[in-house]
C-alpha cells in the first residue's frame, strides 16, 4: 500500500511572488455585479464579473466600479491578498474606455471603517472567506450574487 501523496499545501512554497498580471478587458454594464459595502455611503458599488482571477499566488483581482450619488464613476483593477489581509490598485480606468497603470501600487492594509469599507467587504464576505481565497471565479461571481459568501462569517 502506498502512501497518500501531500497536497500542495502542505509543502513549503518558499518565498512569496506575485504572479505578472493583465490587465482585463474594461467593464461592461451587463457584467457589474452590485455589491452592498455600507449603509453610510451613497455611493454605489459593483464588481465586474467577468474579471474576476483567483490567483496561484493567493491573490483575488478583480475589476471595482464605484458610482458616486453625485453621478461621477470611477473604475479601478485591484488585487486582494487574503493572507495578509492587503490589497493592492493596479490600474485606475479612463473615460475612453483604456487603463492607466496606477502610480501607487504598494499593498496596504484593508480597514474596517463604516465609509469606503469596499476592500474589507470584498476580503471578508466575498472573496476570502475564513481567511484563504476563493477558488474560482464562478465561486466569486456566486457569492457577489448571493450578497455574502457562504462561509463567510
Amino acid at each position: 500500500m502506498t502512501e497518500p501523496r501531500p497536497s500542495l499545501r502542505d509543502e513549503d512554497p518558499g518565498p512569496w511572488a506575485e504572479e505578472v498580471i493583465e490587465l482585463p478587458a474594461f467593464p461592461v454594464d451587463a457584467n457589474l455585479i452590485e455589491i452592498a459595502v455600507s449603509a453610510v455611503t451613497a455611493n454605489r458599488f459593483f464588481v465586474d464579473g467577468a474579471s474576476i482571477r483567483p490567483g496561484q499566488d493567493g491573490v483575488v483581482r478583480y475589476t471595482l466600479v464605484v458610482r458616486t450619488a453625485g453621478g461621477a464613476t470611477n473604475v479601478s483593477f485591484e488585487g486582494i491578498r487574503c493572507k495578509t489581509g492587503e490589497y493592492r490598485l493596479y490600474a485606475s480606468g479612463r473615460a475612453d474606455g483604456s487603463w492607466a497603470p496606477a502610480r501607487l501600487t504598494d499593498w496596504r492594509r484593508i480597514e474596517n471603517k463604516a465609509a469606503n469599507r469596499q476592500h474589507a467587504a470584498l476580503n471578508r464576505e466575498f472573496f476570502c472567506p475564513v481567511g484563504s481565497p476563493i477558488a474560482t471565479a464562478d465561486e466569486g461571481r456566486d457569492a457577489l450574487r448571493r450578497g455574502k459568501h457562504p462561509l463567510a462569517p
